[in-house]
């Protein structure tokens, strides 16, 4: 046992000066997170703001002036005012716009008896739905509004035919990124943690290093641990940075525990660096390594694990697959722990599923492992 031990902090301190001195490495660990982190928290917001609508007054009325302005003064739209819907849905046509509220003429006289329906027209560009839902859910809430404060201001009553009394649970402010972020982290550590273990093993084998230890009375597992635990721990500092930019600087709140954070991410890094080696006994150059990493970790952790698109809505084969990927049990652990706490009978599911997957690629990796050793 001892001299197992020994055999193993050797290669993890061989791996650790590796990492040390190799710039890649120092690349991926370190530079790489606050890339990937920065880059999800800037490019994958959902939260609309300043999106160009028109509305166009075809009457000059008071009211219909005053509609205009409550359009104007909402920060979701950026407004621009016409009296010309043919010049407006032109620039609906070629996309400068996204939306036009049209105001006719027979605004001021539909508004008497409306009761509560709108009596103006708002067009959408139906080529991005979301926005489009967007825009027309906005325009009947600011309509809504105006609806209210009108009926205030002159002292009669104003009552909408459906109340709603909605209550947002885990994320009250509804805000994309309080969503997005957690999921990001997992993405970002599925391919920090490929690439980590598939290209410095590859590297490896190109140098003819790997066949050197190989020759030594080494075995399969001492070697699979030894090279496991320094990448594992530059992963958890990946972890960490990626963890301090989410919360210092998009302010994602984050309502679980350190401990059960670590105990999560630990099991799920095992899966990503069990992978990372299993690709490097596949593929032996550092080209392929990286292709493959990118082909079997980073998109199919993107498009499958429910980080933008919902599972439930996937077909049922699609959805079958995704119990496959590691990242789609860490993207509901972690959205679990920043939205709602350590709620372990959702977190325990999901350790189980990547625990699972871990073992199936370490496994793998090691079974290749001993076939080249004997």
């Amino acid at each position: 046992m001892r001299a197992a031990l020994r055999r193993v902090w050797a290669i993890a301190r061989k791996e650790g000066v590796q990492i040390v001195r190799d710039p890649s490495s120092i690349l991926i660990g370190f530079v790489l997170p606050v890339f990937l982190t920065l880059l999800s928290g800037y490019a994958t917001n959902l939260d609309l703001e300043g999106v160009p609508l028109g509305v166009v007054l075809e009457d000059s009325s008071p009211e219909a002036r005053s509609l205009a302005a409550a359009f104007a003064a909402s920060r979701s739209f950026s407004v621009r005012l016409g009296h010309d819907r043919r010049q407006m849905q032109g620039e609906l046509t070629t996309g400068g716009l996204r939306g036009v509220v049209v105001i006719p003429r027979t605004f001021t006289r539909d508004l008497a008896r409306a009761d509560a329906q709108a009596p103006f027209q708002i067009l959408v560009d139906g080529a991005e739905p979301n926005t489009a839902t967007f825009v027309q859910n906005y325009a009947r809430g600011i309509w809504l509004t105006w609806m209210t404060l009108r009926a205030r201001e002159a002292g009669e009553g104003f009552a909408p035919p459906v109340v709603l009394a909605p209550r947002t649970w885990f994320n009250q402010d509804l805000r994309s990124l309080n969503s997005l972020l957690p999921g990001g982290i997992a993405i970002n550590l599925t391919l920090i943690g490929a690439l980590l273990t598939a290209l410095v093993v590859a590297r490896e084998w190109e140098r003819g290093t790997m066949e050197a230890m190989l020759a030594t009375p080494v075995t399969g597992l001492e070697m699979l641990v030894g090279k496991l635990a320094p990448y594992f721990l530059l992963g958890m500092v990946a972890l960490g940075i990626c963890l301090a930019l989410t919360l210092g600087v998009f302010g994602v709140p984050f309502r679980g525990s350190a401990g059960a954070l670590v105990a999560v991410s630990a099991v799920f890094l095992l899966s990503a660096l069990g992978l990372g080696l299993f690709i490097s006994t596949v593929a032996r150059s550092q080209f392929v390594a990286a292709q493959v990493a990118i082909l079997s970790a980073f998109l199919p952790a993107y498009f499958l694990s429910g980080y933008v698109f919902e599972i439930a809505g996937m077909p049922w084969p699609v959805r079958l697959l995704t119990h496959a990927i590691s990242a789609r049990y860490y993207v509901s652990a972690l959205k679990t722990l920043f939205l709602a706490g350590d709620a372990w009978a959702q977190l325990l599911p999901n350790m189980v599923g990547m625990a699972a997957i871990a073992a199936v690629l370490l496994g793998l990796t090691l079974w290749r492992s001993a076939r080249r050793i004997g």
